[in-house]
């Protein structure tokens, strides 16, 4: 069995508190899900799925496919075990490679940089023996290297991405404290909201949640408008994988789907950039941008959806404000009494100043920063006839 065509595990990190969704979208992808941990699930699959993770997951920061898993306490055992490494398997002659980030939770061993450089003369030193050189060139495709030591267990893993893939290609224009793309993505597909429901976002910013929501709605894959790292790794990706995935994006795309998906802001300046971004991502005629404050949120229809960032207060003048703001978004939420109401917040008080307990809260880290996804949960609507489906 070629190195092509055998199974491997793949990494997928995701934020922490959104493992369950990435889970659920790689196995709707159709692969199994071999380990699910805080911040990462891994699944089995080819060198194809590597282009079709890459494409078509919505929720992962990266794919990794996994070299390894090694106990190292002393750099002697980190470098040894490196080495035994088969990363001939994945790395050719003249590949260009490197640990490009390590990090490290409760291990003996702490020191990013000091992991990165023992691991890379190691990954030498291997090579060295296989190819019969003391010197490489490495002026070909590049083979970044990512390592994550928890409790002294290496997990080592070869980035496929490149760029993270919250970069969709469409956001060229951010506000301040924007939310990944990625982030975006998992909060909506933690809702029950399906393409043909409203969805309104009060505080848009430069339009990530209502870009995502009318993505999701038009059955777009994330990664249509970009490239990733392994395409150029021509000893082992074949460019019928990408073609693959790509003509199949293609296939599900439906941008004549109908939907009501708005976005509101204060700022004319940020809804110009939201415009531009959703242009951008091919998905404009989709969406609905405005000027208008939280306090005017309000729409004719019943069992809505509202998934928000609001602001929470990172400078000192507009903590003092966030109380008032709070009100505001609890009276907003009153008026809509039959909405469903989402938000992620980092404002430990905003259940108090809403005025209302969620009926859930789940906690998510954005970053290192802790976030609480707090929701209100409205009536489910009634079932359509058949007629009104038709119509």
């Amino acid at each position: 069995m070629t190195m092509r065509t055998k199974t491997m595990e793949l990494i997928a990190p995701c934020h922490f508190g959104t493992e369950a969704v990435l889970k659920r979208e790689i196995q709707d992808l159709g692969y199994e899900v071999s380990q699910v941990e805080d911040g990462r699930v891994t699944f089995v699959g080819d060198l194809e799925a590597v282009a079709y993770a890459n494409l078509f997951l919505r929720t992962t920061e990266r794919i990794l496919i996994k070299v390894g898993k090694i106990h190292a306490e002393t750099f002697d055992e980190l470098f040894e075990r490196t080495k035994a490494l088969p990363w001939e398997d994945y790395i050719p002659e003249n590949g260009k490679f490197w640990v490009a980030k390590a990090n490290s939770v409760k291990s003996k061993l702490f020191s990013p940089s000091d992991i990165q450089s023992i691991m890379k003369k190691a990954m030498v030193e291997r090579l060295k023996t296989v190819y019969h050189k003391e010197w490489f060139e490495e002026n070909g495709a590049h083979y970044p290297v990512r390592v994550a030591l928890m409790k002294d267990e290496a997990l080592i893993g070869l980035d496929t991405s490149g760029a993270s893939l919250h970069m969709r290609g469409y956001r060229k224009l951010t506000a301040k404290a924007p939310i990944t793309e990625t982030l975006a993505a998992a909060l909506i597909l933690l809702t029950p909201w399906k393409k043909d429901r409203i969805l309104v976002d009060p505080f848009c910013g430069s339009g990530t949640f209502p870009i995502e929501a009318a993505m999701i709605a038009a059955n777009m894959a994330p990664g249509m408008k970009r490239t990733f790292l392994a395409e150029t790794w021509d000893n082992l990706m074949e460019k019928r994988f990408w073609d693959n995935a790509r003509e199949e994006a293609e296939d599900l795309l439906d941008l004549s789907v109908k939907t009501d998906i708005q976005g509101y802001d204060i700022d004319e300046q940020v809804l110009k950039a939201a415009r531009e971004n959703a242009r951008l991502a091919g998905v404009s005629h989709l969406i609905h941008f405005q000027r208008r404050p939280v306090s005017e949120l309000s729409h004719p229809k019943k069992y809505g959806f509202v998934i928000t960032n609001p602001p929470y207060g990172e400078r000192l003048q507009e903590k003092e404000q966030l109380p008032a703001l709070y009100r505001e978004i609890g009276q907003a939420f009153s008026r809509l009494d039959s909405w469903s109401e989402y938000l992620i917040t980092a404002y430990q008080d905003a259940e108090t100043y809403i005025g209302r307990k969620a009926d859930k809260n789940r906690k998510i880290y954005n970053g290192m920063m802790k976030t609480y996804f707090y929701q209100y949960l409205g009536p489910k609507p009634p079932k359509r006839s058949r007629q009104e489906e038709t119509e």
